[in-house]
């Protein structure tokens, strides 16, 4: 097995408190999933520094460090560093809020499984492939096994969900398989199947099917962590190894039998009609949201709380329509967006990672594209928005619905392929929609993104790079970057350097240069230094919206600059009184064509102080 990511293993570990401060470890497709113990201890400005790591999240009570698709084999070297505990004796203290703790759980416990979920629900889809084309009958007994194959994950649903339930709520993940088990027991099966009565201690007993059904087994689990967890509290050792199991399940399978099961499965037959319900009346209410907000959800690490309801409603109704759709056009927006970004960026670099983390978009995966180009940006994240959330709209309009859960890119499309192609045509129009409307909307916003946020030196400038020291170009006091409150500054994706929180309104020249551009607000300034630093000087947060009010210029496109002159002044007062953030970020943009940048000074400062050594 391949160690090359060894050491960023061995980073993250250590930069996150410690193998002792990890509670659980999981990931999902993108990410590595903790939940730590103590948050404070986890270095997160340091871990999104790392080489490997896209960009760090707290969300719903865990702490998730974005790797990208390759984030199976980084997982595999950071558990050699880590043992979360598993000892359900050990109460620790959380502090998280209800609603925190119910995000986590319900992520936790899905995420696992969403392999196996989407492997199956593709079999599926291979299968549909294979009638439609006339390949196999659905009468023969080769669509007979395999239709079965597909089935069996969601079938043994209750059993999948149990493990990985016990294994958040740290009780006995085999004793959960156990009592899902029970559920899907063929005598019980038997019973349903005859519908005659069934009295447990004189207590009725209702027949229900739980094949394919999600809350029961969650409540069972759910109440097996806290009968498992007392006797152990109340077992001598010695006999804990054969009490503690049988108490836990005898109870427990009574219990979920008697009362936990036919509430679970009430609870499922409403959120079955609900589903129903929203499918055929307003269904696109839902699906329109999604395929318009799913980027920032990703961003927040939201999604796998929410796409649960896709699983529970392909188990309820054997098809689903108000996750699916909306998530298959905004992956897809966001891979034409991130594409055309590419072809429109003036920085070769930004076209390699655009092409390449587009055609990953494409595919169903969007978090590289998202952190390494349409955030960053801006321009593509809206642009994608924009079509995502009117393809969404389309394919909900118009009913569309998959009938298997999986990935949500290109190869999925034959998820929609049901007893006629109607499904199919619909969500490839849908697609088309969003990506005409996403690359259309990309393009026209590049016209004036492109141009604020194009190379800070153009080709025609030719220096040769040296060693250079940069003085501040404003009073006041100096931040580091990952206090400025844009993350495209803050993620340092724009290059590394400073922000300074003003204190005057005039920016001076941090060295001898030529100024490149003058953003038509003012409200920025690129420079390029004689010996060939390229400085991004941008005046508060958001600040672009004020179209130059309160900006005045001293200087022009292609005027040389001396240390110390006056290139810009602002009325400071007045964007405090109007709301906004006045910190001004200061900006290497070529960082990557220097060894080290190394911050010189701290606190408070005057104009013409060293602050920033540049190193070849």
């Amino acid at each position: 097995m391949s160690k090359k990511y060894e050491k960023l293993a061995q980073a993250i570990v250590a930069k996150i408190g410690g193998s002792d401060n990890v509670s659980t470890l999981a990931h999902c497709q993108t990410r590595l999933r903790f939940v730590l113990k103590d948050e404070s201890k986890a270095d997160k400005e340091g871990i999104k520094k790392l080489e490997g790591v896209a960009n760090v999240i707290e969300s719903g009570g865990q702490f998730q460090v974005v790797i990208g698709t390759h984030v199976e084999e980084v997982y595999e070297e950071v558990v050699k560093f880590v043992s979360p505990a598993e000892d359900t004796q050990a109460v620790e203290k959380d502090n998280r809020n209800v609603l925190s703790k119910l995000i986590d759980f319900i992520s936790g416990t899905f995420s696992p499984i969403i392999p196996a979920i989407s492997g199956a629900g593709m079999v599926k889809a291979l299968l549909a492939i294979l009638v439609l084309f006339n390949l196999v009958s659905n009468e023969s007994q080769t669509y007979y096994v395999i239709s079965f194959i597909a089935d069996a994950v969601f079938y043994f649903l209750p059993v999948l969900l149990a493990y990985t339930a016990a294994t958040k709520l740290k009780c006995s993940p085999y004793l959960a398989v156990g009592l899902a088990g029970i559920l899907l027991h063929p005598n019980f099966s038997a019973l349903v199947t005859a519908g005659e009565a069934v009295n447990v201690f004189g207590i009725p007993m209702r027949l229900v099917s739980y094949g394919t059904s999600v809350i029961p087994i969650l409540l069972i689990v759910f109440a097996q962590s806290y009968i498992e967890g007392f006797m152990r509290k109340i077992t001598p050792n010695s006999v804990k190894i054969i009490f503690v199991p049988m108490v836990t399940i005898f109870v427990t399978g009574l219990l979920g039998l008697l009362i936990l099961g036919p509430i679970g499965s009430y609870a499922g037959e409403y959120l079955a009609l609900a589903f129903e319900t929203l499918q055929n009346s307003g269904s696109w209410i839902t699906p329109t949201i999604i395929g318009a907000t799913l980027p920032i959800m990703v961003m927040f690490g939201l999604h796998h709380s929410v796409a649960p309801l896709g699983t529970m409603q392909v188990a309820s109704l054997g098809y689903e329509g108000i996750w699916g759709p909306g998530v298959m056009v905004s992956n897809i927006s966001v891979g034409v967006a991130v594409l055309v970004a590419g072809l429109r960026s003036k920085s070769k670099d930004t076209k390699q990672i655009a092409s390449a983390n587009g055609i990953t978009a494409l595919m169903g995966i969007t978090e590289p594209g998202l952190y390494a180009v349409a955030l960053p940006k801006k321009y593509p994240l809206i642009a994608a928005m924009i079509g995502g959330g009117i393809g969404g709209f389309y394919a909900d309009f118009t009913g569309t619905v998959r009938f298997a859960t999986g990935s949500s890119g290109l190869p999925a499309i034959p998820l929609y392929i049901g007893e006629d192609i109607g499904n199919l045509i619909n969500i490839l129009i849908a697609i088309v929609i969003a990506s005409i409307v996403t690359g259309v909307v990309t393009y026209f916003l590049s016209f004036r993104f492109e141009k604020d946020e194009a190379a800070i030196v153009p080709d025609s400038i030719e220096v040769t790079l040296e060693d250079t020291t940069l003085m501040t170009p404003i009073e006041g006091e100096i931040l580091p970057l990952s206090e400025v409150k844009d993350e495209a500054f803050a993620s340092e994706a724009l290059g590394k350097g400073f922000a300074i929180e003003p204190t005057e309104g005039r920016v001076v020249a941090p060295f001898d240069g030529e100024v490149v551009t003058v953003f038509p607000t003012k409200h920025a300034i690129g420079l390029v230094s004689n010996t060939g630093v390229e400085v991004l000087i941008h005046i508060g947060i958001d600040t672009v919206k004020l179209d130059g009010k309160y900006f005045e210029a001293f200087i022009e496109p292609g005027q040389p600059v001396t240390k110390g002159q006056l290139l810009v002044t602002f009325d400071l007062d007045k964007l405090k009184e109007e709301g906004y953030v006045t910190q001004v970020p200061v900006v290497i943009t070529n960082t990557h064509q220097y060894s080290t940048i190394e911050n010189l000074t701290k606190g408070t400062c005057n104009e013409n102080e060293e602050v920033l050594l540049v190193r070849v």
